[in-house]
């Protein structure tokens, strides 16, 4: 799939990149990376995740702000 077939809001990966590097899209040239913008080609090929991947990213990035909450006090 290509990343202008993506809806606005859908997390993805690109193919060949490691499982940690999840991307949103949030317009039809730019992605959001760990926050940050990314211009990205609408032709590039990238893996929609599906709703088991997205929860597995998202309980992972909960449990990354919480060991930095237990870690700072």
């Amino acid at each position: 799939m290509n990343f202008y077939q993506l809806r606005t809001g859908e997390y993805f990966r690109i193919p060949g990149m490691s499982c940690g590097y999840v991307y949103k899209k949030v317009s039809n040239s730019c992605c959001r990376l760990n926050g940050f913008l990314q211009p990205i080609h609408s032709q590039s090929l990238v893996k929609r995740l599906n709703v088991a991947e997205i929860k597995q990213y998202l309980a992972q990035q909960q449990a990354e702000l919480v060991s930095f909450e237990t870690d700072y006090y």
